[in-house]
C-alpha cells in the first residue's frame, strides 16, 4: 500500500505539469472557484451555526447554569473552553465530510469530463461525446456518492466513540484522517474505473484492492488545503487529474 500511496502522491506533480503542457487551465478553475467560494462561505456559516448550537445546547441542558457556578475555577473554565472547540472542530469534521459529498456530485459532471479528456490526451485519442453517458456517469456519481457518504458516516461514527477510550482515543485522529483521505480518493479514481466499463461494484472491489491510491490522492488534496484559496481552488482539478494518472501508471 506505501508504494500505491507514492504513486499517488508523485500523480499530484505529474498532474501539474499535464496541465501546464495540455492548457487545461479553464477545466481547473471554473469548478475551483466555485468550490472554493462554497467552502470558505460553508466553513464561515457552520463554525458560527455550531457555536450558536453548542451555547444553545449547554444552556438548555442547565450545563451552563452549573458551570457559571464554579467560574472561580480557572483550570475549569480552561477545560470548558477546550471542550467547546473540540466539539466545534467534531462538528465541522462531520460537516465538511457532507459538504464534499455534494459538491462531488454537483461537479461530477465536470470532473468525468475531464478525468475523459486527460485519458484521450494520454491515449493519444478522442472519445466521442454521449449525452447519455454523461447522464450516465453522473447518477454513478451520485450513487456511488451517497454510498460512501453513508459508509464514511458509520465508521465516523465508530471512531468517535472510540475516540473516548483512553490512550487508544489518541489514534482516532489519524484513523479519522485516513478514512476520509479514502473515501475521496475513491470518488476520484472511479472516474477512471466507469470510463474502463467497471460496474460500480467492481470498481468498489478493484479500488479496494488499491487503498493505496485513494489514500494518497486524498491526502495530497487536503494538504493542499493549507494554502488558503489559491490550494481551494487548484485541489479538486488536480485530484481528478492526478487519479487519472495514477490508475494509469498502475495498469502499465
Amino acid at each position: 500500500m506505501l508504494k500505491e500511496i507514492i504513486i499517488s502522491i508523485q500523480s499530484w506533480l505529474q498532474a501539474h505539469r499535464f496541465i501546464v503542457k495540455h492548457k487545461l487551465w479553464k477545466w481547473i478553475l471554473i469548478p475551483g472557484i466555485i468550490y472554493a467560494v462554497l467552502f470558505w462561505f460553508g466553513v464561515m456559516l457552520f463554525w458560527r451555526s455550531s457555536g450558536q448550537f453548542i451555547n444553545y445546547s449547554l444552556t438548555h441542558t442547565g450545563f451552563k447554569t452549573w458551570l457559571e457556578g464554579i467560574s472561580n475555577n480557572a483550570f475549569i473554565g480552561f477545560l470548558v473552553v477546550l471542550i467547546q472547540v473540540a466539539v466545534q472542530i467534531i462538528l465541522f469534521y462531520f460537516y465538511y465530510s457532507l459538504f464534499k459529498y455534494l459538491f462531488l456530485i454537483i461537479g461530477s459532471p465536470v470532473f468525468a469530463y475531464l478525468s475523459e479528456k486527460t485519458q484521450a490526451i494520454i491515449d493519444n485519442k478522442d472519445y466521442p461525446f454521449s449525452i447519455m453517458q454523461l447522464l450516465s456517469d453522473i447518477a454513478r456519481g451520485i450513487r456511488l456518492a451517497l454510498r460512501n457518504a453513508l459508509w464514511q458516516t458509520v465508521y465516523s461514527i465508530c471512531i468517535l466513540f472510540i475516540s473516548f477510550i483512553p490512550v487508544i482515543g489518541l489514534a482516532t485522529v489519524v484513523l479519522a484522517f485516513f478514512v476520509e483521505c479514502y473515501y475521496l480518493g475513491f470518488s476520484m479514481l472511479d472516474y477512471s474505473c466507469e470510463r474502463n466499463k467497471l460496474s460500480a461494484s467492481a470498481s468498489i472491489h478493484f479500488i479496494g484492492r488499491h487503498k493505496g491510491l485513494a489514500i494518497g490522492n486524498g491526502a495530497v488534496f487536503y494538504m493542499v488545503h493549507l494554502i488558503p484559496f489559491v490550494g481551494w481552488v487548484l485541489a479538486p482539478g488536480y485530484a481528478v487529474i492526478a487519479a487519472t494518472i495514477s490508475i494509469n501508471t498502475i495498469n502499465r
